[in-house]
């Protein structure tokens, strides 16, 4: 198949490397330049525009940070809506809300093309050893054209339907259950501490029973060993995440108190300088709370 991608930072650069490892012919494009020299070496193409990555692609896969760079790339002048060929597939893979993905799915049938949802479930050392779980959702005769990629990318594909919407929802109450375990950990931790107890005790006794699930392995070790330069998923993209939580909660008129507590934790860690650590921090913010730190 003929392949772009679209968006190079640490999740875009694992996928990337996946479909190109599988055989496809693979267009990259980032905006900053200098980020796909590894990929480029392997056999991409690199193109200098969004219109070029689009050219003749089946597929245009865009793993981006926000709403915003989404809007633009795929409907900015010279974007994906106005370059992808008709009858193509635009496979949105980031986290994105609710609203924009409902937007980008009218105006691509509108230009007579394709819209996935495939946001994916895991860190970048995940993407780029193709172990990441994929939440799929869109007409099925596209998924069943996207089914290639969703096997080079991904260990699993959890596929939610015809209406990409269904499966932003998923990857948001994802993201927002894990926020939680996040949150809890972080407060059990700082009161164990209380009590002089290392950190890496509870976190054993966690994982070796009721919790032995990855959120608290991985977040749990992060935490124990105050590892948080260590990053796979930053406090201020997980600041982005809960607010589209809480948005989407506002949509369907859902309420959701956890998650507006999450958010004033973000912005607290976020004004304390934490904004580019993992999000993990939460148990430091924590910690300051309880007067540990």
């Amino acid at each position: 198949m003929k392949i772009g991608v679209i968006g190079l930072g640490r999740m875009g650069r694992g996928i990337a490397g996946r479909v190109l490892g599988a055989g496809h012919d693979l267009a990259v494009h980032n905006r900053t330049s200098g980020k796909d020299a590894d990929l480029v070496a392997a056999g991409a193409q690199s193109v200098a525009s969004i219109a070029l990555a689009c050219e003749q692609r089946d597929v245009v896969v865009t793993m981006l940070a926000d709403d915003a760079a989404l809007d633009a790339v795929a409907l900015g002048a010279g974007g994906v809506r106005d370059s992808l060929p008709v009858g193509a597939i635009h496979m949105v893979m980031g986290t994105h809300g609710v609203g924009i993905v409902r937007a980008l799915t009218a105006a691509h049938a509108a230009s007579g093309q394709t819209l996935v949802a495939a946001p994916v479930l895991g860190r970048p050392d995940a993407a780029a050893s193709g172990q990441l779980g994929i939440v799929a959702a869109g007409p099925a005769e596209a998924l069943q054209r996207c089914k290639p990629l969703f096997d080079a990318i991904g260990r699993r594909t959890f596929e939610a339907g015809a209406s990409p919407d269904a499966a932003t929802s998923i990857k948001l109450a994802n993201n927002f259950m894990l926020g939680c375990a996040v949150q809890a950990m972080g407060e059990a931790y700082s009161l164990v501490r209380r009590f002089g107890v290392a950190p890496q005790v509870l976190h054993d006794v966690m994982t070796e029973g009721l919790f032995s699930a990855p959120a608290y392995k991985v977040y749990g070790r992060i935490m124990a060993d105050e590892a948080y330069d260590n990053v796979g998923f930053t406090t201020r993209l997980a600041l982005k995440d809960m607010s589209l939580v809480l948005a989407a909660g506002d949509m369907a008129r859902v309420p959701l108190p956890s998650a507006s507590l999450l958010r004033d934790r973000l912005l607290a860690a976020i004004a304390h300088g934490d904004a580019d650590r993992d999000w993990a921090v939460l148990a430091r913010e924590q910690a300051r709370t309880a007067g540990l730190e």
